[in-house]
């Protein structure tokens, strides 16, 4: 038997999960900041399925695979049902790179 969603703490979760990748780059999180914003749900949906939809063009120059997970994580903000599976992927994400970052780190430290 499963909990029912609450789809406000998924909501901020989601928020929380974006401000922590993007904190460290001012730039790129004052952009995650707006685009987050409710007031901008009008620019956010046709961005992500812009960037879905570029995702899918990888074989091009600009556009790559990369593009996807932006996408889907921008369209969670407004469609509920993505928010757990995209809340999910971007804690399991920060928590690898952060362990790869960790060993890189000490793989450094060790021969210094």
């Amino acid at each position: 038997m499963s909990r029912p969603v609450d789809h406000e703490r998924e909501k901020a979760r989601l928020r929380r999960q974006m401000r922590a990748m993007t904190g460290s780059s001012p730039k790129l999180h004052g952009l995650t900041e707006r685009l987050m914003a409710d007031r901008a749900r009008w620019l956010r949906i046709p961005a992500g399925l812009l960037l879905i939809l570029g995702g899918f063009a990888a074989i091009l120059p600009v556009f790559g695979l990369w593009m996807l997970p932006i996408g889907v994580a921008l369209l969670a903000v407004d469609l509920p049902m993505l928010r757990p599976g995209v809340n999910s992927t971007l804690i399991r994400g920060r928590r690898w790179s952060d362990g790869m970052l960790r060993r890189w780190r000490d793989r450094r430290d060790d021969r210094g």
